[in-house]
């Protein structure tokens, strides 16, 4: 580096901080994995009688020593987003503060001087030969960060990457810097668990070839990406990513060709993983680095197809509310990027914004869906903006759902041992009527995730079991049938289905009876196609086998895939027969049974054909998935 480019004198590498700093000011310290610990250790030693100096930051990968109750008279802690070590601490005992804003507005905010910055204590590589320095894995804010300070002061570091898109500083830019190599904190991928594991599926199974995807670090977002393997042209646009991306764009998985903004580019305001991400966007023309003010834009996020928000939540109430920061009255993490990114999948064509969480805490003891959010708790997404919810039991779709629904929807995927209790508490308002009769069941024998993708004519179909959410959308499939198909299926012409016949079809007691169905997710939202069930009969050991296929999609392969995952769970039950009642003149029909192995037997009444599969025997069923 050119000395005749410095404006101030870094002899010794140290800085003379009374040039650029006096008691009260405000300093903003680099983000994420770019903590200019050097800068901060300097100032600390040669402090020379500065004191309260507001240290403005978002999440930060260091030792946080300003953030220690020995420099509390030199430094004031203000996180815009907490994380890391000691600041939790220094905000629980007073000595920080929490300020509570969207990651999208932090640049105004400086810019505007509602935060207006002193100096900018921040991080880069070594210069290029144009005098360029990189803000190498850590744009994001510290970019309006450098834009608004009235001083910047760098440390130099021969180890950060220099990362390409929005990423760069010329040195006419820095007013003093500091030499000092410094390695990267490294953030290995976590061992990920059985219910990490669950969650990642049933994020993976709600996204689409082609999506375009937000995604954090943690457990749960490893998972997701481990299940993306098999995906095509999946794109990123995020705040950040990890370790997992990696390995799914040298496969191609993630090659961005079907992004609708900045097509071809993983865009991202930075990233957080071990040395092998880190050399990885060292000049990666593939990823670039863009300022929050940018990447965390709503309407920017909006301009992709198909966008896929994942994010987390330390709880959801029964009315879809997502508290993120906070654990009841003590402040945990921030807002962050959440709301930006739920806002713009939202907006985005075909767009789909998913909270994925553990149903309890690490001890089983706690129900993170709860009924109402605990004292002192803050929403940070609103009820209104998010469209799915995800824990280790499955998928609630919340979008377009009254609270009655919503409420259910939500029942749906929290623990077993919780299902009751958040029932009762909820008839306590009304929102969920008597005649609704119990909390949903499982179906633990379609596997850990209890769902199944299947294509039929080129269209995705999820299989899974019909649960209490689904009285209005069972009600809508009713009223869709011609008057054949209620012939067929009723043996008369039945011309209503009520709210409580219809919340009295999807209360089903599924570890004795068997309820199934299709549905394929459109511009309606998610619509049942089709509805197996067998009703258990005691006496017999039997189960009793009805079913109906949207009349458009009869032919497909649809009724003989559900026939035969009932088959296969009545064996895993250890039923001894299923038996069926067909009309003599439902031809497919009675040709799906007799396909897989049902019997004709004598019946009493003409119009009816009896017929039973006997399950003690040896498998010989040819299920025809199709």
């Amino acid at each position: 580096m050119s000395a005749k480019n410095e404006v101030h004198d870094t002899k010794n590498n140290s800085i003379n901080w009374n040039d650029y700093l006096k008691s009260g000011d405000r300093i903003f310290i680099g983000s994420h994995a770019a903590v200019p610990n050097a800068l901060i250790d300097d100032l600390i030693a040669n402090s020379n009688k500065l004191h309260d100096i507001e240290a403005v930051h978002i999440l930060t990968l260091s030792e946080n020593v300003w953030a220690k109750p020995e420099h509390k008279n030199l430094f004031k802690v203000n996180s815009l987003f907490i994380g890391g070590k000691n600041i939790r601490e220094a905000i629980a005992e007073g000595r920080g503060d929490y300020t509570p804003c969207f990651i999208s507005d932090i640049p105004r905010l400086f810019k505007e001087n509602s935060l207006p910055l002193d100096a900018a204590l921040i991080m880069v590589s070594p210069p290029d030969e144009y005098g360029y320095c990189s803000l190498g894995v850590s744009v994001d804010i510290v970019s309006g960060a450098v834009k608004a300070a009235k001083y910047v002061i760098a440390q130099v570091n021969p180890k950060m990457p220099r990362t390409n898109g929005h990423s760069f500083v010329h040195i006419n830019q820095i007013h003093a810097w500091v030499h000092a190599e410094q390695d990267l904190p490294q953030v290995f991928p976590p061992k990920i668990n059985k219910r990490a594991e669950q969650i990642g599926q049933y994020v993976a199974m709600l996204i689409e070839n082609g999506a375009t995807l937000q995604i954090g670090i943690g457990k749960i977002p490893e998972a997701v990406l481990l299940y993306l393997g098999n995906h095509k042209d999946l794109g990123i646009h995020s705040e950040m990513i990890s370790d997992g991306v990696i390995d799914l764009m040298l496969k191609g998985v993630i090659n961005n060709r079907k992004k609708t903004y900045h097509r071809g580019k993983t865009i991202i305001s930075n990233c957080v993983g071990s040395q092998r991400l880190y050399d990885f966007v060292d000049g990666n023309p593939h990823v670039e680095f863009f300022p929050s003010e940018h990447v965390n834009a709503p309407d920017r996020i909006a301009r992709h197809d198909n966008m896929v928000s994942i994010n987390s939540a330390i709880e959801v109430d029964l009315t879809g509310q997502v508290v993120a920061d906070s654990i009841g009255y003590q402040f945990y993490s921030g807002i962050g990027g959440q709301v930006d990114f739920v806002r713009g999948a939202s907006l985005s064509k075909g767009g789909k914004a998913i909270i994925a969480l553990p149903s309890t805490t690490k001890d089983g003891e706690i129900s993170r869906i709860v009924a109402h959010i605990t004292e002192g708790g803050g929403v940070v997404t609103s009820r209104g903006h998010v469209a799915f919810v995800v824990t280790e039991f499955g998928i609630a779709s919340l979008q377009g759902k009254s609270i009655r629904e919503r409420a259910l929807e939500l029942i749906r995927i929290a623990h077993p041992k919780f299902r009751d209790e958040l029932l009762a508490d909820v008839r306590k308002h009304y929102w969920v009527p008597e005649y609704q009769a119990s909390s949903p069941s499982s179906v633990p024998e379609l596997g850990d995730v209890e769902m199944k993708r299947f294509n039929f004519a080129y269209t995705n179909y999820i299989l899974r079991p019909l649960c209490p959410a689904d009285e209005r959308k069972l009600q809508e499939f009713f009223y869709s049938h011609n008057k054949e198909t209620l012939i067929m299926r009723y043996n008369h012409h039945i011309t209503q289905m009520t709210r409580e016949k219809s919340c009295n079809l999807v209360s089903v007691d599924q570890s004795t009876d068997l309820a199934l169905c299709f549905t394929v997710t459109d511009h309606m939202g998610e619509v049942i196609q089709a509805v197996a069930r067998y009703y258990y009969i005691k006496s017999m050991n039997s189960g009793e086998v009805a079913f109906v296929i949207k009349e458009s999609l009869r032919g497909r392969g649809m009724a003989s895939t559900l026939l035969g995952e009932m088959i296969a769970i009545a064996r895993i039950r250890k039923l001894d027969s299923l038996v069926a009642c067909v009309r003599r003149d439902n031809a497919s029909m009675l040709k799906v049974f007799e396909k897989v192995g049902f019997v004709r037997q004598p019946s009493e009444d003409f119009d009816e054909v009896s017929l039973t599969l006997t399950l003690t025997q040896p498998e010989t069923v040819d299920t025809d998935t199709q």
